[in-house]
């Protein structure tokens, strides 16, 4: 098998952990599971490189651990503490929301404004993927409309250890429109220059999801034993 450039295997990398990361938090792959690379290089057919990155990325996210005599094991992720890894975004995204209510320059807020109406209308129509996409851009353009180094580097970090479980709770089209509606208030807050308004509903907003991802994932857990029959 011929490898590519350091850019594709990244690539590839990042595409194999995003796959794996989506069965470690809907359950697919269970706590205390085994991610051997040569199994997941057979079932990917690529070299063992990308997936140690692959493995790497889950580590780093805290979905996986490396064990010393045993190898990378799936993380046990319990609803405690996903809410605790989501109220600790919504006090970062709520202080980066109050912040750029003063502080967001005019092509800021244009900005915010474009992205929710192209948002609005993937939400309607249910992509999901295109709409996982521009969310990223839309909560990191709240991030740098609050103009403080730190507390923008403090978000992006636990925006990247969050990100899996934000793109899985974005894949029931009944979230997205109430997602939608959610990013109405926030751009409303942050226009009206309202810093209240704006730190409560990226608040609600980031309950919001971390409630979906604990429900989705308790509906996977009940369907398996039915599947299994």
């Amino acid at each position: 098998m011929l490898e590519k450039t350091s850019a594709q295997k990244m690539s590839l990398g990042d595409r194999i952990a995003g796959e794996l990361e989506e069965q470690v938090i809907s359950g697919g792959i269970p706590a205390g599971a085994k991610l051997d690379e040569t199994a997941i290089a057979a079932q990917f057919s690529v070299s063992r490189t990308p997936v140690r990155e692959a493995l790497h990325i889950l580590c780093g996210r805290g979905l996986a651990d490396r064990i010393a005599y045993k190898g990378v094991v799936v993380t046990r992720i319990s609803p405690a503490r996903i809410d605790e890894m989501f109220e600790a975004m919504a006090e970062l995204e709520a202080v980066c929301g109050r912040l750029a209510c003063h502080r967001m320059t005019m092509s800021e807020r244009a900005e915010l404004q474009k992205l929710h109406r192209e948002m609005e209308g993937l939400a309607a129509i249910a992509d999901s993927s295109a709409y996982e996409a521009l969310n990223t851009r839309f909560h990191t353009l709240i991030f740098a409309g609050c103009h403080n180094t730190d507390i923008i580097a403090s978000a992006e970090a636990l925006r990247l250890k969050l990100a899996p479980f934000r793109k899985y709770q974005l894949g029931d089209a009944g979230r997205l429109k109430r997602s939608s509606l959610e990013h109405q208030q926030i751009v409303d807050s942050i226009l009206d220059q309202n810093p209240e308004a704006a730190e409560s509903a990226l608040r609600r907003h980031l309950i919001s999801a971390a409630h979906e991802v604990i429900s989705r994932r308790q509906d996977s857990a009940e369907m398996k034993p039915e599947e299994t029959q």
